[in-house]
């Protein structure tokens, strides 16, 4: 019963994701976080490359999952926005490789 009321769930946050839009005060608010904080992620690359002007920065839905992740990671590890940009990254290729491992199997039974 459970898994089905997560899959709806799963479905509008992954909506919500595609279809929200942040500046960088609507992001820092939504972290709460003061604005200098994801300025320091944005120079080491957390968001991707972004303009050089500010005014001008709109941060994706899932800017905020990855916004709170850094920020947790900071918190707990006692990282700076270099550490944390370096650790994120690593995550994603861990998450990367997963992805490819668990699609390994299935091109080998296609091929036989």
């Amino acid at each position: 019963m459970m898994a089905m009321t997560m899959a709806p769930q799963l479905e509008q946050a992954m909506l919500v994701e595609r279809e929200l839009r942040f500046t960088l005060s609507g992001l820092s608010q939504a972290c709460q976080v003061e604005s200098l904080c994801l300025v320091e992620l944005v120079r080491e690359g957390v968001f991707g490359r972004m303009d050089e002007d500010m005014s001008q920065w709109m941060f994706e839905g899932a800017a905020l999952r990855r916004a709170r992740l850094a920020l947790r990671l900071q918190r707990e590890l006692d990282l700076g926005p270099h550490g944390t940009a370096l650790v994120l990254d690593l995550l994603d290729e861990i998450q990367q490789l997963k992805r490819q491992l668990a699609a390994l199997p299935n091109a080998q039974t296609r091929q036989t």
